[in-house]
């Protein structure tokens, strides 16, 4: 075997020595192609496809899809942002219908189907109108779910409290809702007006006035007023106010908040708005040169007549002067030489004519009074305002009161005009609305200086007794150092006589070889004695 084995070994060597550059290059570079071939068709050929199985989920959601699905064994991974889940392709709807039979998935909302799966006697009239409101903002989110654009809904629902009595008044209820719109996504007119009236028309006594819908972004959805054939009505004109009020009222709010913080600004906005609906007709002649004040000839005409020679020269008397000749009376007058000349000219011009239909649409802003109160950073410290701060206030709402308003109404504005539009105060707020919802313990002001008052004795207390301990100690050893100094051994082995301060000497050097921290310590006495 050994033999074969040497006789194959033998002959590769001689055929791959007999071989050229060429050859070998070429028999290597084959091999090469042939292995990353079959690892490319491998890898691609047994790589497994991933697909999203469900897609804008909550991540508790999704652990618990996850769990499931590793419970049957089934490849599975979670896309970034943890709110898709990916399985394989071939396993997808296999995977839905398995789910979807297990409850999956599940996100928790109440809906109708709640009444007839938990339905009991024991149930309380407050659990069960929890649990109606609860299914009812379940529901409309679905269908607003549904609309093209939309792709998340959070709905809020205030129901009014049913009286038992008869005399009084039904109140209203309020919604507010909270969509994840697509990127870049815009609505028309006529899909707001949907949505406004799709939400009223879901809940009992909800007005269209009392729907707030706004996106992620903190864009509002507002519905827009609109008109019969004679303009808007006394009820749209109110509204319409309203409208434009709060709008201009959330954008200084907006900005001057920004400024000085949201807590330290009140704005009030008053306008006066224009609802005249006016339709008139203008049909105007113009000149086509209107620094000439002409037009383009169309046709011209020039006549021109001359006269040179002898002709009779007027003579007579006068009609009237003789009264019996009934004005015929006349007398020829003598020969003599004159010129005449005539010049007639036509010029046909044509003009511009203009024909206008012009529909003057209402709503617009004759005047507006802006009125800001600000709070200094120190509420009660009216020179911690920081300077030049109310100038820039004052320019702030003059720029958006000149943008605002009608030109043709207002004309241009001076700037008497424009500050007496702008009130702008700066106070304390005394009268700050306080938030009773979540009572706050409210602790005084002196409590926390005789908290700091008693921290400080007690570090203090705690000073000296650590120096007052440390100084005891280093007395003790003081009295043990001289304890050992003035005992003395004059017993010895070789019987000799020693003085007292051969023996210091020997105690010295003992205790600087066994404890020479406190033989430190006794140096520095001494020498600080000294």
């Amino acid at each position: 075997m050994n033999e074969r084995l040497t006789k194959i070994k033998t002959d590769l060597q001689t055929f791959w020595s007999s071989r050229t550059k060429i050859q070998k290059g070429t028999y290597i570079g084959s091999t090469i192609a042939v292995i990353l071939i079959a690892a490319f068709l491998t890898f691609f050929l047994s790589r497994t496809e991933y697909v999203p199985l469900y897609s804008e989920v909550s991540r508790a959601e999704i652990g618990r899809i996850k769990e499931q699905l590793d419970a049957q064994g089934v490849k599975n991974k979670v896309a970034p942002g943890g709110t898709s889940i990916l399985v394989p392709r071939d396993s997808v709807d296999s995977l839905l219908v398995s789910l979807a039979a297990e409850g999956f998935p599940n996100s928790g909302m109440i809906d109708y189907s709640f009444f007839a799966e938990n339905a009991g006697f024991g149930t309380t009239d407050n659990e069960f109108n929890m649990i109606k409101l609860a299914s009812m903002q379940t529901e409309l989110a679905n269908l607003i779910k549904g609309i093209e654009g939309v792709k998340d809904a959070k709905v809020m629902v205030t129901l009014p409290t049913e009286s038992v009595f008869l005399n009084e008044s039904t109140q209203q209820a309020s919604a507010s809702i909270m969509l994840k719109t697509d990127a870049g996504h815009q609505f028309t007119e006529p899909q707001i007006t949907a949505l406004y009236n799709l939400i009223s028309k879901s809940i009992p006594n909800l007005s269209t006035d009392d729907i707030v819908i706004m996106n992620q972004y903190s864009e509002y959805f507002d519905l827009k007023a609109t008109d019969n054939a004679y303009g808007p009505s006394i009820t749209d004109q109110m509204t319409l106010k309203k409208t434009i009020e709060r709008d201009l009222q959330r954008q200084v709010q907006m900005m001057l908040g920004t400024m000085m913080g949201q807590d330290k600004i009140v704005v009030s906005v008053t306008t006066d708005i224009d609802f005249q609906l006016e339709n008139r007709e203008e049909n105007l002649v113009q000149p086509v040169d209107e620094e000439s004040m002409e037009g383009i000839a169309l046709s011209v005409q020039r006549l021109t007549e001359s006269f040179t020679g002898n002709g009779p020269v007027a003579g007579g008397t006068p009609a009237g002067e003789d009264p019996t000749d009934n004005g015929t009376g006349y007398v020829e007058g003598s020969f003599s030489n004159g010129d005449y000349e005539k010049i007639e000219e036509t010029v046909n011009n044509e003009v511009n004519r203009i024909r206008k239909e012009i529909v003057e649409s209402p709503y617009k802003i004759r005047d507006i009074g802006i009125q800001v109160m600000v709070e200094p950073p120190t509420a009660d410290d009216p020179t911690s305002m920081p300077p030049g701060m109310q100038d820039d206030v004052q320019r702030i709402l003059e720029t958006i009161i000149r943008t605002s308003i009608d030109k043709e109404a207002a004309g241009a504005l001076t700037m008497a005009e424009l500050n007496d539009k702008i009130a702008v105060s700066v106070q304390p707020f005394n009268g700050k609305t306080v938030d009773l919802s979540t009572p706050k313990s409210a602790i005084p002001w002196w409590i926390y200086v005789i908290g700091g008052v008693l921290l400080l004795i007690i570090g203090i207390l705690v000073f000296m007794s650590i120096r007052n301990r440390r100084k005891a100690e280093e007395m003790e050893e003081e009295l043990i150092m001289e304890e050992q100094l003035a005992t003395f051994d004059v017993d010895d082995i070789n019987n000799e006589l020693e003085t007292e301060g051969t023996v210091r000497r020997k105690q010295l050097e003992k205790m600087a070889k066994e404890k020479p921290e406190e033989f430190a310590k006794l140096l520095r006495t001494w020498i600080a004695e000294e």
